[in-house]
């Protein structure tokens, strides 16, 4: 079997050159990679293949191999590149081994290999690499790895930065000095018992435990563990957030909630005595000042009458106060069940409750939307609102309007009078507790209305304004969600 047939069959890319560099033999395959027709590689000089720049050392490397004739990797720690007959270049990987004719002649076995793929595949992984290398020294999180003995092998920045120590500190150490009793006890016992049976209790799995720092601290961290395999090795990469502040905010956030829940109770207590304590004297009061006024009608003159019906309004302001406070007390603490609301058949009891005097014309725009929200909230949020209409009326004629408009994820409503107008610079002032525009013994009011249908609306994630021109009147405008509201939850039940 002759050299030649053994060349021409491999499937690996081969030549043969002579001393002075000249191609006497190349193979089939040899001529697809370099893209020569069969036979076309012949007497060839060998450079033809290797880019024009690489002519000069590959003419120096071949005369030192036929000084030195043995089998040997060409360009050895060098990049290799061959010539493509369309001019392209591509890496290669050749290997050589020495030849003598049967004349003597020295020539030698090339054979060649296409690394293009190879070379791809090693700079991705190289670029792979870079890109964890980036990651690990950069991430805000510490990273550390061990291995399944719990040796620390590798400590990102953020990791030194967080327990205080350099990775060379802490390097061949067991991965338990980071952690305090009795976290340390149990990690080394969760890491035998793992190496024992497989069972996994963190790997895969966030956690809350403790770290130690160098300077002997101890604080909250966040701890998630993922297993590589490297070959025969198992390694464990760990991911540590401190989340020290997570957690003091999370007690300040009980401490809070403790505060308004004391609070809240309070104000239940309050709202008791309130009711309880001050009505009852106060009713007494009023049905003394009734009494008086009846049985000694005939006694009094017109100054003594005039003073005991200021004092009976003012016994019976008092209980609308009292009565006021409580509901606005109540909103947002007392929950109700949110319910399906007819707005058209509300509207019209609202209206017929409040009886408005026969001068007035009340107008409710049809096919009025139905809400889901406490039946009771909406019914204070309209009464408050043409309740103050009808008070506060300065012409002999009286209207009132309400309507409403498609507003996308919610309803916006509308109550619009006729009435003296409100100037700009109380907008803001009316929707607080206690305030009046009017002496609250020309009109009787309790300043809690306003105040009242401003937090149940924004109870409900909706918001309330006002519209007014003076002596033209003016329109309160308010938005309801049209899917409801989520109410939060509360520490007090009435």
């Amino acid at each position: 079997m002759s050299l030649e047939w053994l060349v021409a069959s491999a499937t690996d890319a081969m030549l043969i050159v002579d001393q002075d560099g000249r191609i006497v033999l190349a193979n089939p395959a040899l001529e697809k990679l370099f893209g020569y027709g069969q036979d076309a590689m012949l007497g060839l000089a060998l450079e033809a293949l290797v880019p024009s720049r690489f002519h000069a050392a590959h003419v120096g490397q071949r005369d030192d191999f036929f000084d030195q004739p043995r089998s040997r990797a060409m360009g050895a720690g060098a990049e290799l590149y061959g010539l493509h007959h369309d001019g392209y270049e591509f890496g290669v990987e050749v290997s050589l081994s020495p030849l003598r004719t049967s004349q003597g002649r020295q020539m030698v076995l090339a054979t060649v290999r296409d690394v293009t793929e190879r070379k791809l595949a090693e700079q991705a992984l190289q670029e792979s690499e870079a890109r964890m290398r980036a990651i690990f020294e950069t991430a805000v999180d510490a990273i550390l790895t061990i291995d399944e003995r719990g040796v620390l092998e590798r400590l990102n920045p953020a990791a030194e930065r967080m327990f205080g120590y350099t990775e060379a500190e802490v390097a061949g150490r067991n991965v338990s000095m980071l952690m305090p009793q009795p976290h340390r006890d149990q990690h080394d016992g969760y890491l035998a018992h793992y190496r024992e049976t497989g069972e996994k209790r963190i790997i895969g799995k966030g956690r809350e435990v403790e770290g130690l720092r160098q300077d002997g601290s101890v604080f909250p961290i966040e701890l998630s563990v993922v297993e590589m395999q490297l070959g025969a090795r198992r390694m464990f990469t760990g991911m540590v957030r401190d989340i020290s502040e997570r957690k003091a905010a999370e007690d300040r956030n009980r401490r809070l909630m403790q505060e308004i829940s004391s609070a809240n109770e309070e104000l239940t207590n309050f709202a008791y005595v309130v009711s309880h304590d001050l009505k009852a004297p106060l009713r007494g009061i009023g049905s003394l000042a009734d009494w008086l006024a009846t049985d000694y009608a005939e006694q009094f003159n017109d100054e003594g009458k005039e003073h005991m019906r200021l004092l009976i309004n003012r016994v019976h302001r008092m209980s609308s106060l009292i009565d006021g406070i409580l509901q606005y007390s109540r909103v947002g603490r007392v929950r109700e069940a949110q319910l399906p609301v007819d707005l058209n058949r509300l509207l019209a009891d609202v209206v017929d409750l409040l009886a408005p005097p026969p001068d007035f014309r009340v107008t409710v725009a049809p096919a009025l939307p139905t809400v889901l929200i406490e039946p009771t909230r909406i019914q204070q949020v309209f009464h408050n609102l043409i309740s103050n209409a009808i008070k506060y009326m300065d012409k002999p004629e009286g209207e009132i309007e309400i309507a409403c408009a498609d507003d996308g994820s919610h309803w916006r409503f509308s109550v619009r009078d006729n009435g003296p107008g409100i100037e700009t610079r109380h907008f803001e002032r009316i929707f607080q507790l206690f305030q009046t525009l009017a002496s609250r013994d020309r009109v009787e009011s309790t300043g809690v209305g306003l105040a009242l249908a401003k937090k149940i609306v924004e109870m409900y994630h909706g918001r309330i304004w006002l519209e007014s021109q003076m002596g033209q009147g003016c329109t309160f405008w308010f938005t309801l969600p049209k899917s409801g509201a989520p109410l939060p939850r509360t520490g007090s039940i009435q």
